[in-house]
């Protein structure tokens, strides 16, 4: 476990402070909505009251209303713990190829050359490479041990498989439930500002029994500028999280490939 420890220490583990990200994100997007998308250069006048200029796309989206930063938020969330998650993993990987590592690894263990194993997980590190050289050390400590018999032998080395196994997997799953909820929260946010822009329409509609093109059309423009950043941070959501988690499910299954082979080894060579 202590080589697990060292390990650890080299590469990039993650930002575990997501409120400070999310917080951060926040301060930003309210920034943009303000002195950017609600720059009065952007509109007739030099008035943000008025309507945006003609074409001028910084204005139109300032239109939507509050909903806007709001969506610009978690918009800025899924970004920036995309990237987050995107060093994290790499550097779970660890250096080279991770099919190459377990097809090294699983040569090794057919010739019975743990000294060739190990080395191999001290250059590729990564999360595969420190649950490999936790489980190798246990195997060593399980030769070396004579008052355990092989059953007893067998379920330890999987026991430090299983344990190392759980000190990494949090460390990979951290962040992406925050993705997770978005995917559905980005879209929720984007509707609700929708609605609230045609309650506007047709309260303009409504108002003195007239039509006010102004706010009626200030209405829609809210309602559809929501929607398509809603989409928009749903849909970037979505595959954030499904490939970062499909990449996690590669790494597993590497370490499951790995871990059963480190065990048939001492099944096979061991009385």
């Amino acid at each position: 476990m202590e080589t697990t420890k060292k390990q650890k220490k080299q590469g990039f583990k993650g930002i575990e402070a997501a409120g400070l990200v999310i917080i951060a994100c926040f301060i930003i997007a309210l920034c943009i909505y303000k002195f950017i998308l609600g720059d009065p250069a952007n509109f007739m006048n030099n008035d943000p009251n008025n309507h945006p200029l003609p074409g001028n796309m910084l204005g139109t989206i300032y239109k939507g209303g509050i909903v806007v930063p709001v969506i610009q938020t978690l918009l800025l969330t899924v970004l920036a713990l995309s990237v987050e998650r995107y060093f994290t993993i790499r550097a779970a990987f660890g250096r080279g190829k991770l099919v190459k590592f377990v097809a090294q690894i699983k040569d090794a263990l057919a010739k019975n050359d743990m000294e060739a194993a190990q080395a191999l997980c001290d250059k590729q590190r990564g999360s595969v490479a420190n649950v490999v050289g936790a489980t190798l050390q246990t195997y060593r400590e399980m030769e070396q041990n004579s008052e355990l018999d092989k059953d007893q032998k067998v379920l330890a080395i999987q026991k430090s498989l299983e344990e190392a196994t759980a000190l990494e997997m949090p460390m990979l799953q951290q962040n992406l439930p925050i993705i997770g909820t978005i995917t559905t929260l980005g879209t929720l946010c984007g509707l609700l500002g929708t609605v609230i822009g045609m309650i506007r329409s047709f309260a303009a509609l409504s108002a003195g029994g007239g039509t006010d093109s102004v706010a009626l059309s200030t209405g829609i423009s809210e309602a559809l500028i929501n929607t398509a950043f809603g989409i928009l941070t749903g849909a970037l959501a979505v595959i954030s999280y499904n490939y970062f988690t499909n990449k996690i499910d590669k790494l597993t299954y590497s370490l499951d490939e790995v871990g059963f082979s480190i065990v048939q080894t001492f099944n096979a060579t061991h009385k």
